[in-house]
């Protein structure tokens, strides 16, 4: 029998058509779009802060009511809002450290001088916002520098979402690898401009670390059950939180940590499935054989595709459709209150967020292409000036170190109305900006070298 290749619609119809079928199939359509996960997230933006500040107290009332865990005698405690910043946030976070290790591996980030590009993008994203708020807060309210350094990556992916094919690929994974570094800047932000009495848990960090290393023997020795790994990688994840670090990191880490490349190389199953032709076909009798040769088809279809691939597409609908929107409608209910406003606390903020990433973002990824550390990019500078525009999405990372950097009371107030401001903006501005400098780009497939 001769291998002949077919479309993935031509195999679809082979299947029998079901009434469910009927159903689902144009929600997984829908679904497929680029734009609609973006447009859900902006309707749960709104609709928290319609809620937020129609009714405020049944708003915090709610996504702080109480969820708690026992296993044997151990008790775990925390609210909604806790669980959805830190236990499906890192499974977001996972989808982007798988996203990020495919183009590592054969993908735009497989060039060291073309990975290097975000890294040194998100430290000038930092710098310059901090130095414009520094330059315009008031006296007394310069503890607040940190507030306009990070990136909300969640709302810049709903940005890009919108836009669709007018964001180039190569600048969606910049946008994603700078954000996760601004994360990680964040993070350092917080440990050193707001420390905590906490601090942080070295035992538990240790830990987690030596799990997300066994992690990769296990990978690299071949043990790939998925099951196993699932369990050490939630064992990851509590130690994370038990860290202080925030776990959303674990879920980076463990995502990186993937293997992105087939066990089988490209051709062996279409070889292998050549030469049981007669089984395939039916025409044989041996019902014990025709379910070991159907076994093993099923084993090298799985293991002909990356595992980073096969965790990674499937999750895409629940991170956009579940996991995004809860976390937009958890997050974004912020109370306006317009008395006692510091005029120049929330300009700083906003401007600093506006201008500040892509000033920041523009001038240190030039400078690096111009001293030989990177590799220009394959779009232009005014695309990438509208990447850092997208980057100036504060938001919610930005709004918890307001809570750290001032007090309750107007200061406060007054620097999340600059963040709901600059971040508004820097959305706006960054999605038409985009829309009308960037061209439509075809869907690009990087080329995958299998083992």
């Amino acid at each position: 029998m001769s291998a002949k290749v077919t479309s993935s619609d031509k195999i679809e119809t082979l299947f029998p058509e079901t009434p469910i079928r009927r159903i689902i199939t144009p929600m997984e359509r829908l679904m497929k779009v680029e734009t609609t996960g973006g447009i859900v997230l902006i309707i749960m933006t709104v609709a928290a802060l319609l809620w937020a500040n129609l009714s405020p107290e049944t708003y915090h009332h709610f996504w702080h009511l109480p969820l708690s865990l026992t296993i044997a005698g151990w008790v775990g405690v925390a609210d909604l809002h806790w669980f959805i910043n830190d236990a499906l946030m890192t499974i977001f976070f996972f989808n982007i450290g798988l996203e990020v290790k495919g183009e590592m591996t054969y993908g735009e980030l497989h060039d060291p001088k073309a990975a290097s590009l975000p890294i040194i993008a998100a430290a000038g994203g930092m710098l310059f916002p901090a130095l414009i708020y520094l330059a315009l807060c008031p006296a007394g309210a310069g503890h607040g520098w940190g507030i306009p350094t990070a990136t909300d990556i969640a709302f810049v992916v709903g940005c890009m979402a919108i836009l669709g094919k007018k964001i180039p690929h190569a600048l969606r994974v910049m946008i994603l690898t700078l954000a996760i570094a601004d994360d990680i800047g964040a993070i350092l932000v917080i440990a050193i401009g707001y420390p905590s009495g906490d601090g942080i848990n070295f035992a538990a960090l240790g830990a987690g670390i030596g799990l997300l290393a066994l992690i990769n023997v296990m990978f690299r020795i071949g043990v790939r059950n998925l099951y196993l790994h699932g369990v050490v990688g939630i064992a990851v994840w509590a130690f994370f939180v038990k860290s202080g670090v925030h776990p959303t990191i674990a879920g980076v880490l463990l995502g990186l940590s993937v293997p992105a490349k087939a066990v089988l190389a490209s051709g062996k199953l279409a070889h292998f499935a050549e030469n049981v032709g007669d089984k395939l076909s039916g025409e044989s009798k041996d019902r014990n054989e025709k379910y070991e040769v159907f076994t093993l088809l099923k084993r090298g279809a799985r293991e002909s595709i990356p595992m980073q691939e096969r965790l990674f597409k499937p999750l895409v609908p629940w991170v956009n459709f579940f996991i995004m929107p809860l976390f937009a409608l958890s997050n974004a209910g912020v109370e306006i209150k317009l008395g006692g406003v510091e005029i120049p606390v929330m300009g700083a903020v906003a401007l600093a967020l506006v201008f500040g990433k892509p000033i920041g973002i523009f001038l240190f990824s030039l400078l690096s292409v111009k001293v030989g550390i990177s590799k220009k990019p394959s779009y232009s500078w005014k695309v990438l000036w509208g990447g850092g525009m997208l980057a100036g999405i504060g938001f919610t990372m930005a709004l918890f170190v307001a809570g750290l950097a001032f007090d309750v009371g107007d200061r406060q107030d007054s620097a999340k109305l600059g963040i709901l401001l600059g971040s508004f903006s820097a959305a706006i501005l960054g999605t038409i900006y985009m829309s009308i400098v960037s061209k439509p780009h075809k869907a690009e497939a990087p080329s995958e070298n299998h083992e």
